[in-house]
């Protein structure tokens, strides 16, 4: 299955929640699209529960199923922890995300635009493919070429507040996973054991 490329406000919508986390998407229209968004009712299943959680999470990340899948089973052989507070650990570690989250990028489509257009290094060194996982206390930074760019500039301009386990320099647009997050830390909305449970059926 191919990463969903199509209008975002709309999967946004479908699933009752910001998928881009600025939360304009669900501003003026908060029901499902089509002609009976507003008027559709009625309760989900069990597993329309599970699939939609599911579906949340993963494009979110921009994902695609396979992807999605894997990363689910690595984290299922992780000993220490939860398997799902685990997986979503390891969804904020790659790196479209890390650029997301110190805000050198407005979303995570854009962030992984950065990445995958070679803007982005870690550890001084070119890295120019979004999955990638970060270590705690790797050093992300944008490339001396490419700290020009309104897009940065503008989308860290446009920071409120950054998660509590990055620190970033704005003066030489790097920063780094100082630690990995809590559960605490990571997005409220999401019932992680509803996906657990999604794919211990499958």
């Amino acid at each position: 299955m191919s990463r969903y490329t199509g209008p975002s406000w709309r999967v946004s919508r479908r699933l009752g929640m910001s998928l881009s986390g600025t939360g304009k998407e669900l501003a003026r229209r908060n029901y499902a699209p089509g002609d009976h968004g507003n008027d559709r009712r009625g309760r989900l299943s069990e597993y329309g529960m599970q699939l939609r959680e599911k579906q949340k999470l993963r494009y979110m990340y921009g994902m695609t199923e396979r992807q999605f899948r894997n990363l689910f089973k690595r984290a299922g052989k992780i000993k220490e922890g939860t398997h799902g507070t685990n997986f979503m650990i390891l969804l904020e570690r790659r790196l479209d995300n890390m650029v997301y989250r110190l805000g050198l990028a407005t979303t995570r489509r854009q962030a992984r635009q950065l990445v995958n257009h070679g803007h982005i290094t870690v550890d001084g060194k070119r890295v120019d493919i979004p999955s990638f996982e970060v270590k705690v206390g790797q050093v992300i930074s944008v490339r001396d070429k490419s700290k020009n760019l309104d897009v940065i500039k503008n989308a860290v301009e446009a920071v409120v507040a950054r998660p509590s386990y990055v620190e970033f320099d704005a003066d030489k647009l790097e920063g780094k996973l100082v630690r990995l997050p809590e559960r605490e830390d990571m997005n409220a909305d999401i019932d992680e054991a509803l996906i657990v449970e999604f794919y211990n059926k499958l």
